[in-house]
């Protein structure tokens, strides 16, 4: 009789640790997620990492390259640009370069802040799709802490360009838009291929499209729906994005 009426105590699964979801991010993403999904959602080891790992690349960049003629390699790489530049007289084309260089170095520098803008619009834009589109329940919490995580093997990227800096490439062939050889267009010559190609070559990344998967796997768990659902809202708005730059490349180019 004393034992009518106890309930046994509900299991409690532990939380994972920071770095535990961190390597688990590579390992079982799955794991990650689903730690998320249960109310775990700190995301500040990965944006320490980024941070921390982003201004060390910008260093590395500043050394072997140099701030001006990243302005300058990317001037070259638009035609259009490069005509109206060749016919300012030298000192408004020197005026111009400082303020090129200036926006460069503002935009390295300023990365805490623009990744959190970034992840911030991006997260709103897979909340809503995810919950109106495929009828899930994700917080936007949940998905900017996914967005995070699945954003960890762009550290692969950002170190494959430190890598190629130090094997001795070229400052003046050095493109900050597509730095390490992880997509088809690292493989053309951005100047002698067509804008609009070249573009979607460069799209065409490894390491993108593993951090899409991880996305898809992630909302997908958060928000309790398939993970189907979850690919088609990220690599559907990744075709959108590529096919938008493609136009703006071929239109300003």
């Amino acid at each position: 009789m004393s034992d009518l009426g106890v309930q046994p105590a509900a299991e409690v699964t532990p939380g994972l640790s920071q770095i535990q979801r961190l390597t688990n991010t590579f390992t079982a993403p799955s794991k990650t997620f689903e730690d998320i999904r249960r109310g775990n959602r700190s995301w500040w080891l990965p944006f320490i990492i980024y941070i921390v790992l982003g201004f060390v690349f910008y260093g590395v960049v500043n050394a072997k390259v140099g701030m001006r003629q990243v302005s300058e390699n990317q001037i070259k790489l638009s035609p259009k640009t490069e005509d109206q530049m060749a016919q300012l007289p030298p000192d408004q084309r020197e005026q111009r370069m400082k303020i090129s260089t200036a926006i460069t170095q503002g935009i390295f520098l300023g990365t805490p802040v623009i990744l959190l803008i970034i992840g911030a619009v991006i997260s709103l834009v897979l909340m809503g799709t995810i919950n109106f589109g495929f009828g899930g329940r994700a917080k936007f919490g949940s998905i900017f802490a996914v967005w995070m995580y699945a954003m960890l093997p762009s550290c692969i990227k950002t170190l494959l360009g430190i890598v190629v800096l130090y094997a001795g490439a070229a400052p003046e062939s050095f493109n900050i838009k597509n730095f390490a050889p992880t997509n088809v267009g690292a493989f053309l010559n951005p100047i002698d291929t067509n804008p609009g190609l070249y573009s979607l070559a460069t799209s065409i990344d490894l390491i993108t499209i593993w951090c899409l998967v991880l996305v898809g796997i992630g909302i997908a768990l958060v928000a309790g729906v398939k993970r189907g659902s979850g690919y088609i809202a990220s690599f559907g708005w990744w075709v959108v994005v590529v096919i938008v730059s493609a136009g703006l490349a071929i239109a300003f180019s």
